[in-house]
């Protein structure tokens, strides 16, 4: 059975999908990427069977695919008010460090479904494009910074993908310190990428 296009949903079909990619979401959050078998979404999801599931999406790969672009969404929502409220290239960077971690500290299961499946499947299509389309546009606010003299002088992409891999790096300490101090983590980061990209 073939899954529907978007322009031909209903409203209830719309609201079926969300409920199989949370319930996806939770189930990888619970038995990891490669014990989620689309039997115990179904599930979760209080499916009779997988035939709902084939109905919305065309396998394992589409619902992952979706579960990515509903994780990636919902991150892009709830940062990019506090981002573009900030004003000046700095503020904006401040910004965007911390309304990231702040994403992670609140959505927790959806930080660890979509890390999942970035680091388990070889077959979703758009986890790269993701991360290079991610680095580009911090390397671009980078480069745009420079230009105005409120960055000194780096490689923007180094210096792009330096800072994802910083933000990145709370899952780790997260996982060793379920209680950790985000927002601690998150004004260290700030200061650290402060010096490191100042113009003097």
């Amino acid at each position: 059975m073939r899954a529907r296009r978007e322009g031909d949903r209903t409203f209830t079909e719309n609201a079926r999908r969300a409920q199989i990619v949370r319930a996806a979401i939770e189930t990888i959050g619970e038995l990891g990427y490669r014990a989620t078998a689309l039997a115990r979404i179904a599930e979760r999801a209080g499916l009779s069977s997988t035939g709902m599931i084939s109905y919305h999406f065309r396998g394992k790969d589409d619902l992952m695919h979706a579960v990515m672009m509903a994780v990636t969404g919902a991150a892009s929502d709830y940062m990019g008010p506090r981002v573009q409220a900030a004003t000046g290239h700095r503020a904006m960077l401040h910004a965007y460090i911390e309304s990231n971690l702040d994403f992670v500290r609140d959505h927790p299961a959806e930080i660890t479904a979509l890390l999942a499946i970035m680091r388990s499947s070889l077959t979703v299509g758009g986890r790269g494009e993701w991360l290079a389309a991610t680095i580009t546009l911090i390397a671009d606010h980078f480069a745009d910074g420079q230009q105005a003299g409120a960055f000194g002088e780096f490689d923007p992409k180094i210096m792009a993908i330096t800072l994802r891999q910083a933000i990145d790096g709370i899952h780790l300490v997260l996982a060793m310190d379920p209680d950790a101090d985000v927002a601690a983590f998150a004004r260290e980061l700030v200061g650290t990428f402060d010096r490191a990209t100042s113009p003097a």
